[in-house]
Parts: C-alpha cells; structure tokens; sequence
C-alpha cells in the first residue's frame, strides 16, 4: 500500500468509531512485524547493538558513586538473581517519591538517596545503560504491572491519552496501534505499539532509546505538541501500556527499524 492510501485509512480511521482494544490472544510484539534480517540482529547478543549499552551498564552497576561511594551492587548484589522480573514491574507507584515512577526514575531516587550521586539526565548514555542493565536482566519474564488502587488515577490518565486524539491530524495512539496495527505506513507494518523491548536500539536513530523519546517522535508526528521527558503525561502513558501488554515477554535490549 502506498503512503498516500495508508495516511487515507489513518484519517478516515478519526471520524470512524474506535474499535475494541486488543485481545489478548492478538497481541503481537513489534518482533513479529520485523524482516527477518532485523529479527536476526536482535536474537543473536553478538549482532544486537544495544549489547554495547548493556556491557556499559554492567560497568556502571559495579562502580562505586556519589558521596556515600556505593555502587548499585553494594545494595542490590548480583543483577542477574537481584534484579530478575524488576523491569517488567515498572513503572509502579514508589511510596518514596509518593507517585508513580517509571525505571529510570527509580534508578534516580537509588542513586539520590542511597548513593547521595547526581541523577542522570533522560536519554543520557548512563541512563539508558543503567536501564538497558537492568532491563536486559527480564528478558523473556513476563511483564506484571501490580494491581496497585495508588495507580489507578496515573492509569486512567494512561489509557485518556492513549485514546485522545491530537495535533493538527487529529490522530491518537489507538487509531493507529489499535484500529490499524498490520497496515502499512510509509512500506513500514504498523505495530501494535507495545514497550517490551526498551530500552530498545532504533536503526532510525543509530542509538539506544527509551520508550519516551519514541513517544514523543510519535506526537511529532501527529503534529502534536510533545511531552516533556519525565512528565506526569509520559509517566502514565507508560503505565498504561505496560498494562495493555500484561503478559507479554520482555525483550530489552529490543531492535527496532
């Protein structure tokens, strides 16, 4: 399908009633709608270029920090068996901060109040090494958002924002990644837009990213105004999505055209 019809369904998809979320025996990951060279890269470790960032943050998780010069393994010892199934449970609420706080966050408040060390800025390559670490540590764990009532307000303002529509085409996240999933946009397969692979390396970007940065390409895109990263917004965006993809296997560090 050319680009032209693609963006026609897409549009005539605002005026239409939005369909039903997705069943879960449909769920698909983005894996699935991948050529079978980009499968490959993110199957084999020693092709997959966010093994890079995994190494870095293995290095960071055993170097001392901050003030206290702790390292994360002084609290948390071996990742491998400390950290199994901790990604797939984020973002959660953290009674610490008193709100819902995604991975990064929490790698933050760890190094704030344990390590007495600067936080990281999002997107930075520390960050997302630390993320990508950690994350990588879940891989095939099935993600498990807790039925937590102190989510519950950040998890409806999730699923509002997935199914608004905004920006100048008028769009929402659902229109495409619930309605049209399969579709083809620009000779790519629309995915059904689930984060179980980030942090994820994006050959667009030629760099590991997290799921925010891909959420704020997605609103340029509608030509929408964008979050800022760490927003009460992206926070429960994030949310609900894990929750929409409950179940699902972690792949972190994904692959992603």
């Amino acid at each position: 399908m050319k680009i032209g019809a693609a963006l026609c369904v897409l549009l005539l998809s605002v005026i239409a009633v939005h369909a039903a979320e997705i069943a879960t025996a449909d769920r698909k990951s983005g894996f699935e709608f991948m050529g079978r060279d980009t499968q490959a890269m993110q199957t084999d470790d020693t092709s997959n270029p966010g093994m890079l960032n995994v190494l870095d943050g293995g290095a960071l998780w055993e170097r001392p920090e901050g003030a206290d010069k702790k390292a994360c393994a002084s609290c948390h010892g071996d990742a491998s068996q400390r950290m199994k199934g901790v990604a797939a449970r984020y973002p959660a609420f953290d009674a610490t901060a008193g709100q819902v706080v995604d991975l990064g966050q929490r790698i933050n408040l760890c190094r704030r109040d344990h390590q007495k060390a600067p936080e990281l800025a999002y997107e930075s390559r520390d960050l997302l090494a630390l993320s990508a670490f950690v994350a990588r540590q879940s891989r095939g764990q099935p993600i498990a958002i807790a039925d937590d009532a102190r989510s519950a307000n950040a998890l409806m303002q999730g699923r509002k924002l997935f199914n608004e529509r905004m920006g100048q085409l008028n769009l929402s996240c659902a229109i495409c990644h619930d309605d049209n999933w399969g579709q083809k946009l620009g000779g790519t397969s629309i995915p059904q837009g689930h984060p179980n692979g980030y942090p994820l390396y994006r050959l667009a970007w030629q760099a590991m990213g997290s799921l925010q940065r891909r959420l704020r390409n997605c609103m340029i895109g509608m030509r929408a105004e964008p979050f800022s990263y760490g927003s009460s917004e992206f926070i429960a965006l994030e949310l609900f999505l894990m929750q929409r993809a409950q179940g699902m296997a972690m792949e972190s560090p994904a692959v992603r055209p």
